[in-house]
């Protein structure tokens, strides 16, 4: 079986890495006729042109820099960030076997038997967030009103920045995706015709209370997905710092990768071929490897500047609220 972990400690380019393990992949997928390690190649063909294509990354944070400017005049007592990253190889490969060990076991679970091809392939072509951005949103405490709620007040511009955005963008070029259903809205605050668009994990609050609005676009220019994510700095806090963080997230991925148990070994090679390549991503050394700007002291002393583990960075924009010495004499 083929896996990204018998590339990773060759010392060559991230980009050689990937064209290697995507043919590798794709040719043991033709002779083994095997329809997802070629929908798997053919997504990491996707990843590569990403990364090598940096001309639509500059036109397309162009594009959000002009939502940025239309929030600064909007909401000049606000105090906001824009962030942008590509996610990362590593946190993508385990993403995408995350998805078929998931999607297996819980049809598994509930139906007592494996999903079709064509329905783990349909499951495998939501991937739309390797693009992503995040608006988050701060009022400061001197701009509310007597009487006002600090956390109501910033909701309500989160919403309304929220039924702004789509209109906004695909003005731009960009094509809003329905969201199908999922985490559908049902705050009154988002209007009607934005709702089929938005996956509204605010009223839909998980368990360890993360809190954001995902939305799906589609990027006419560069033909190819991103998602942008909408949260207040309380949200974002819980999200990033408190018990949603990322960390808590991938214990909570290892955690169910794990129950294999449930999933006799040798029944689904779908299932058997991704959960190992997840495995050996979990227990990847990365002390031993050394790719372009890549470098580990130890698991806890990470230098990435190639987006081999860390996201690459694609734009940070701050805007810091205005008139706040407004109330000084």
């Amino acid at each position: 079986m083929i896996t990204l972990n018998d590339y990773l400690y060759s010392g060559d380019t991230i980009f050689r890495i990937l064209q290697q393990y995507t043919d590798a992949l794709r040719k043991e997928a033709r002779k083994s006729h095997n329809e997802i390690d070629m929908a798997h190649s053919n997504f990491l063909i996707l990843i590569k042109g990403l990364l090598e294509h940096n001309d639509f990354l500059t036109a397309q944070s162009q594009q959000i820099r002009e939502f940025y400017k239309y929030m600064a005049k909007q909401y000049p007592y606000l105090a906001f960030t824009f962030k942008g990253r590509i996610k990362s190889l590593i946190r993508a490969e385990e993403k995408f076997n995350g998805y078929i060990v998931s999607y297996i076991y819980d049809y598994y679970t509930k139906y007592g038997k494996y999903p079709s091809v064509n329905k783990l392939k349909s499951r495998l072509s939501c991937f739309r967030d390797f693009i992503a951005y995040r608006i988050v949103i701060c009022m400061p405490k001197c701009h509310l009103k007597q009487g006002e709620d600090l956390e109501t007040e910033e909701l309500k511009c989160l919403y309304e920045i929220a039924n702004a955005l789509p209109g906004f963008l695909e003005e731009r070029g960009f094509d809003a995706e329905d969201a199908k259903g999922v985490k559908l809205s049902t705050s009154p605050l988002l209007t009607d015709d934005v709702k089929p668009y938005y996956r509204d994990y605010v009223c839909n609050k998980s368990h360890n209370g993360y809190q954001s609005l995902h939305i799906t676009f589609y990027d006419n220019s560069s033909r190819s997905y991103m998602e942008l994510q909408l949260r207040t700095k309380r949200m974002d806090d819980i999200a990033e710092i408190g018990p949603a963080n990322h960390l808590e997230y991938e214990k909570r991925q290892e955690k169910e990768r794990i129950q294999r148990d449930t999933i006799p070994k040798g029944e689904c090679i779908y299932f058997d071929e991704a959960y190992e390549r997840g495995m050996k991503l979990l227990n990847l050394d990365l002390t031993k490897i050394d790719v372009n700007m890549f470098t580990a002291m130890s698991k806890s002393l990470i230098n990435d500047g190639c987006g081999l583990y860390h996201g690459r960075l694609i734009l940070p924009y701050e805007h810091l609220s205005r008139f706040q010495n407004d109330l000084i004499d």
